[in-house]
């Protein structure tokens, strides 16, 4: 659904008038924040498959340190390949790859190891790899990567929309004080039934990540 469609379907629901555009009224705009901060709640409950992407580095020799473009710092990997050397990556934590790099004589070769390390000018995630390349290898970070607040009225949600319509409803809800009928409380709970099962139906997609496994 568009930014455009979620406002209206929220608007109806509160029966309040449909828009044109987001911008049109002022009420109008605040169900736009209220449906983008439903958005944002949704995305981070569950790493939906929508999300998921893989986004390419190609390194150049001598260099170690990249930025995930488009990430905006919002990202999360399921696993890192190096798809030149066909090996997995393996995450390290910053004072390992501090130790290697200013306490050792720092190596090159293929890159076996990544560690996050703060963001660039853009906002993008920039992440560490050791050894250092020797060469010019793709590296592909498979990831869920949460997308930013819808703007335009055409900006497409990619995730379920029910639960985002639902969570948007009960905050406008509550916002406003009176529903005709319908508690606050219940519209939340009418979300929260929505999500999970929203949930429920993605996660069969990935059955083996509701595994527990003992290392």
């Amino acid at each position: 659904m568009t930014y455009l469609e979620l406002v209206n379907a929220v608007l109806r629901r509160l029966r309040v008038p449909e828009v044109s555009t987001v911008a049109q009224t002022e009420y109008s705009a605040m169900i736009g924040d209220f449906v983008n901060d439903s958005k944002s709640s949704i995305q981070d409950a569950w790493d939906w498959s929508a999300l998921r992407t893989t986004l390419t580095v190609t390194t150049s020799v001598g260099v170690f340190n990249y930025a995930l473009t488009n990430s905006q710092n919002n990202i999360k990997l399921i696993d890192v390949i190096n798809d030149t050397s066909n090996n997995f990556m393996t995450y390290k934590t910053s004072s390992w790859m501090n130790n290697v790099f200013l306490n050792e004589t720092p190596t090159t070769g293929s890159p076996t190891y990544y560690s996050f390390n703060g963001v660039d000018s853009n906002g993008d995630t920039l992440v560490d790899i050791y050894p250092i390349p020797d060469a010019v290898y793709s590296l592909r970070f498979n990831s869920i990567l949460r997308t930013q607040d819808l703007v335009n009225d055409t900006d497409q949600l990619v995730i379920p929309s029910r639960p985002v319509i639902h969570t948007a409803v009960a905050l406008a809800a509550r916002e406003r004080g009176e529903t005709g009928g319908t508690s606050t409380a219940e519209y939340f709970a009418i979300a929260d039934n929505f999500l999970s099962d929203a949930i429920a139906l993605d996660a069969n997609r990935h059955p083996e990540e509701l595994v527990f496994r003992v290392v």
